[in-house]
């Protein structure tokens, strides 16, 4: 029974068989991932993979991203930041995207794909300088947006100037 698993779907030998789902129907890709959230082959070994959907305050938010980030693991990070642009008020949902971006642009850059990465950098850091300006606040939940903004834009320029990819521990931002 090659393929197909006691439930009837297929497991880790699969090639193009049904979606895999999460234990409550939705689509979910079970493949394993490194810890910059790249997919590896069905069966090995991978990185422990962030809960989706999860509600947690603000102040939980950026201790777990930071956590994530010193890791390593901006791709994991950017999950926890897109959760809470998902889940917390509107008001600040721009706030959580740009941090997302943030995150992403790091995993590209980390992952060597600098145009990608420094494109993403930018944006986290023009959605960042915007949402402080409209909003009133430099320093939401004890985190430095300017100094955010300024680090994204410098790493955007750097992964562009020496064409490397990037070390994703060296090169994380302290949110605080």
């Amino acid at each position: 029974m090659d393929g197909v698993d006691s439930a009837g779907g297929t497991d880790g030998g699969r090639s193009g068989g049904p979606r895999d789902r999460d234990g409550e129907g939705r689509a979910r890709n079970a493949r394993p991932r490194d810890g910059l959230g790249r997919p590896l082959p069905y069966g090995t070994p991978g990185v422990e993979r962030q809960p989706e959907g999860v509600v947690r305050t603000p102040e939980a938010t950026v201790a777990e991203a930071q956590s994530l980030l010193d890791a390593g693991k901006p791709f994991h990070a950017h999950e926890v930041f897109e959760d809470a642009w998902k889940s917390g008020p509107a008001s600040e949902r721009a706030l959580w995207r740009g941090l997302a971006q943030l995150a992403v642009g790091l995993t590209h850059s980390a992952r060597g794909n600098l145009t990608g990465g420094a494109r993403l950098l930018r944006r986290g850091a023009g959605a960042l300088r915007e949402w402080a300006a409209g909003a009133g606040q430099d320093r939401p939940y004890g985190m430095d947006l300017a100094g955010l903004a300024r680090w994204a834009r410098e790493l955007a320029d750097t992964v562009e100037r020496t064409g490397a990819a990037v070390d994703p521990r060296t090169g994380a931002p302290r949110l605080r």
